[in-house]
């Protein structure tokens, strides 16, 4: 009952609570941090756990006793031949009940809900897991705009001072007007690009304030994020698949709610079956008679004789049920095992092309030194090329990065180390 008042009071209180500033500047480790239960995904998730609360607290009330009062106010007309002629035939009655035994009815039900709400609690765990993923991915693909928009700009800069002495030229009668619509053509196209990576800038930052469920806070500065260990050594494909299989969160959700229907199924079996229940009662009348008790107690035994076909469409629906969860399941561990294998390979292709990156980068920072010092000499014009050059390798080692970190999170998610309290 606690929990699940706790529950909701936490989910209306939700928009009244008044989040801090957004750090400026903003790190992962941070972002990851402000994902909280105001998240429309996650108030939906902590709803369902709400919600099995509710079923089980009514499930585990069923059999509690039941006292019920009942007053009547009457008037009768006595027969001529009654001994009792009083016309006030008003009476009150206090009724204790309760259900003594159902043959494993009601334990069955109340089986149900707990796995059920034990389903919910993993699904929600689950949803908190794919929204830090979200912010993840949010939060480097910020990164990655902004990387971007630095090699782009680079390009623009140094493609405006190439046309800019084409222009010249023209102006001097040494370039046709063909030959500088040409040049013209080149530069504008590289300067759209910068234009869409400027725009896109601005919409995955837009996305991680979303993310973040801070629409009104559009982050401008983020930490880069530490670059990972790409050289440990990954654990075999067929332990970590064996890992997923039996930690995973999603799967785990699953197991509970087969074995809410396994209950549900028992239960349905039991439903119109034999039910012993006791009665206590305590009376007052207004007109006493030689039938009247100030006390009753008794000990019921109800049995449905025909129920009509009800209990054979009840079991069906929570056999379907149980077939449709299983079925699920299976589908989910197949889904599981590939999405642990395309995982697996791409960690070991990213390792490769993380070899072939260095030596670019390496080559690029000598020959970016190299055309620096001719430039320096005035015997070459390819100093803004090798920036550009050097930047488009940076950038590509940072996605490089950023995906083995975007991975490595996935693992641990499908793996259920990355367990959140």
């Amino acid at each position: 009952m606690g929990r699940l008042l706790f529950l909701t009071g936490v989910f209306l209180l939700f928009p009244a609570v008044q989040a801090d500033p957004l750090p400026q500047p903003l790190s992962l480790s941070q972002a990851l941090q402000l994902v909280d239960e105001e998240h429309p995904a996650i108030r939906q998730a902590v709803a369902r756990e709400a919600a099995a609360e509710a079923e089980l607290l009514a499930e585990e009330s069923d059999d509690d006793l039941w006292v019920t009062l009942e007053g009547r106010l009457k008037y009768l007309e006595p027969a001529e031949l009654s001994n009792f002629q009083d016309n006030n035939d008003s009476r009150l009655d206090l009724w204790v009940e309760k259900r003594l035994y159902d043959f494993g009815y009601t334990e069955a039900r109340q089986a149900s809900a707990r796995a059920s709400l034990d389903a919910a609690k993993w699904s929600g765990l689950n949803e908190r897991q794919r929204q830090q993923l979200r912010v993840m991915q949010a939060f480097l693909d910020v990164l990655l705009a902004d990387l971007e928009y630095v090699r782009d700009n680079e390009a623009v800069a140094i493609a405006y001072v190439r046309f800019d002495r084409f222009r010249n030229q023209a102006e001097l009668g040494k370039l046709s007007d063909v030959d500088l619509l040409e040049k013209q053509v080149l530069y504008e196209k590289i300067l759209s690009r910068r234009t869409a990576t400027e725009a896109r800038q601005r919409t995955t930052r837009l996305r991680l304030a979303l993310a973040l469920n801070r629409p009104g806070e559009i982050p401008a500065d983020l930490v880069s994020p530490p670059a990972p260990d790409m050289d440990a050594v990954l654990p075999p494909q067929e332990t970590l698949a064996e890992k997923v299989l039996q930690n995973n969160t999603g799967l785990r959700a699953l197991r509970q709610k087969i074995t809410a229907a396994e209950q549900k199924l028992a239960a349905a079996g039991k439903r119109y079956g034999p039910v012993i229940r006791g009665e206590l009662g305590a009376h007052g009348y207004a007109r006493e008679t030689r039938s009247t008790e100030p006390f009753s107690a008794a000990l019921v035994l109800e049995m449905s004789l025909y129920s009509g076909g009800r209990d054979d469409a009840e079991t069906a629906r929570a056999r379907a049920e149980l077939m449709e969860n299983q079925a699920l399941k299976a589908k989910l561990e197949l889904e599981l095992r590939q999405q642990v294998l395309e995982l697996w390979l791409e960690q070991n292709t990213l390792r490769r092309r993380l070899k072939e990156l260095r030596v670019r980068e390496e080559y690029r920072d000598l020959y970016l030194d190299r055309s620096r010092t001719l430039y320096e000499l005035e015997r070459t014009s390819d100093l803004g090329d090798a920036m550009v050059q050097v930047s488009a390798v940076r950038l590509e080692l940072a996605k490089l990065q950023y995906q083995w970190m975007l991975n490595d999170m996935r693992l641990k998610v499908l793996t259920g180390e990355w367990l959140l309290q």
